[in-house]
């Protein structure tokens, strides 16, 4: 199986995932408990969210112990504004944004990852001819995600967003702060460099 299919088949994953929301109210009466302020219920979303959390954290902020942090500040957050919860999506997508975006500010306290992410907004999407360079690689999906976090942050943050996460570019560019089309160059780009990156790997 080439490199795109497990490209493909990662990115199948968040989105597979996305049908939690026809079940948003599988543990009502659990958010229910947290809008109270019981510490049971919230203990018990803590457990069934805290490490799909903290991987989303740990895939941005590369650091264990940061990416630790990052999670529990993230439910201590969710937990105070819990009212604010609509229900328009599942809880766990409704949290996984304040992940994301308490992840992309703790990296962003490291360095200005995107200071220059804008200079790339013309550059245009893969061609027919570049998706086929991703068949030429046979890799593990583990080898993909190994090879993702070796990346510079910018290109890691965009792929794990997009093939991991399962935001999409709109998605991707209001939690940036980008425009879409800038999303899909980055994106474009990254990809390039995860490529290189596979094939430089002795497991390929």
């Amino acid at each position: 199986m080439g490199a795109v299919s497990y490209i493909q088949k990662i990115s199948l994953y968040p989105k597979m995932a996305n049908v939690e929301a026809a079940f948003k109210n599988l543990h009502q009466d659990l958010l229910d408990g947290c809008k109270v302020g019981d510490q049971r219920a919230q203990f018990q979303i803590y457990k069934l969210y805290y490490k799909a959390m903290y991987n989303t954290s740990l895939r941005i902020v590369t650091d264990t112990m940061e990416a630790e942090d990052v999670m529990q500040e993230s439910f201590l957050a969710a937990f105070e504004k819990i009212d604010t919860y609509s229900g328009t999506v599942s809880f766990g997508a409704w949290l996984k944004k304040i992940v994301v975006n308490r992840s992309l500010d703790a990296l962003n306290k490291r360095k200005a990852v995107f200071e220059d992410i804008e200079s790339h907004a013309g550059i245009r999407d893969e061609s027919p001819e570049e998706s086929n360079r991703y068949e030429e690689i046979d890799v593990r999906v583990e080898a993909v995600k190994e090879a993702i976090e070796k990346l510079p942050d910018g290109y890691r943050v965009i792929l794990s967003l997009y093939l991991l996460e399962g935001y999409d570019h709109d998605e991707i560019a209001d939690i940036l702060k980008i425009n879409s089309s800038t999303s899909r160059s980055q994106l474009s780009r990254a990809k390039q460099k995860l490529i290189g990156e596979l094939k430089r790997n002795e497991n390929y």
